[in-house]
């Protein structure tokens, strides 16, 4: 006899299935999930145990790891994985962004050049598009010049968010009132990205563990408040990959608890707070 409804997804993990689940996610994604967490994690799966009819995480734990599993796999990292994020979080990096990063990308991109940006993990864009008004208030003519920003997160959901651009009046709270009108157009009680910003933004769905599907380098990486959440090994391995990233001279911002590991062969340098630029030689 099934569970009734009532009781789907009430039950706790024990203490083996807790870690079933925090093994599963760190092979997966590098992410820790550090003990005590057993009743975020069931707070945070009992929908998904719900939509699928199942009283017990053992049984939950059995599908996520087979191969018909699969996608339920990817909505267990969804609803497991912490979205936090506002416009313009952390100021100071999109003024060092304004100040002594964009000039001279921008001089290059109107001699012809190509100039690429990567916000990872910028759950549901507000963090592209903060880097999007920035370079718009600096040029104006950015529609005309060979330059994207690629959003990239591990969660479905949050790129689906982030490529429509319609957020609600709340979350705009920290966009000064001249971008606001200037990038934005209100829909009832949304705002909607303006069309010319929003095509400068792609988004894809990109989990950091895995192999990367770019070829080309980035000029400017953003990964804030990301890499605090994974174990120490998937840190240094992931600064390592940034700096492979990134062009001569490029930037990584990174959040206001991370550093970069300190290492013998890294490139990267300290060039302002929580900042980083790869060396150029």
């Amino acid at each position: 006899m099934s569970a009734p409804p009532s009781t789907l997804g009430q039950v706790t993990p024990t203490d083996a299935e807790f870690s079933a689940i925090a093994q599963l996610l760190y092979e997966t994604t590098g992410i820790v999930l550090a003990p005590g967490k057993t009743s975020m994690v069931q707070s945070r799966l009992a929908k998904r145990l719900r939509a699928l009819g199942l009283a017990q995480y053992k049984d939950y734990i059995t599908l996520v790891n087979s191969d018909a599993g699969r996608d339920e796999r990817r909505k267990m990292i969804s609803a497991l994985t912490t979205n936090v994020t506002h416009f313009f979080r952390e100021k100071h990096h999109f003024e060092t962004l304004r100040r002594n990063v964009l000039p001279s990308l921008l001089e290059a991109a109107r001699r012809g050049s190509r100039v690429r940006l990567w916000s990872a993990g910028s759950s549901n864009g507000q963090e592209a598009y903060s880097i999007a008004m920035t370079i718009a208030e600096s040029a104006p003519d950015f529609a005309n010049l060979d330059l994207r920003i690629l959003a990239s997160d591990i969660d479905p959901l949050m790129i689906a968010v982030g490529a429509k651009g319609c957020y609600p009046a709340a979350a705009l709270e920290s966009v000064p009132d001249i971008l606001r009108q200037r990038y934005f157009e209100l829909q009832g009680e949304h705002y909607q990205v303006a069309s010319g910003l929003r095509d400068l933004v792609q988004f894809r769905e990109l989990n950091l563990h895995d192999p990367w599907p770019m070829r080309g380098k980035f000029d400017v990486i953003f990964c804030r408040n990301v890499v605090i959440y994974f174990a120490p090994e998937a840190q240094a391995r992931l600064w390592e990959r940034f700096e492979e990233q990134l062009t001569p001279g490029g930037f990584l911002f990174v959040g206001h608890s991370e550093r970069v590991t300190d290492g013998k062969h890294t490139k990267l340098r300290t060039a302002g707070v929580t900042t980083y630029q790869l060396n150029s030689i």
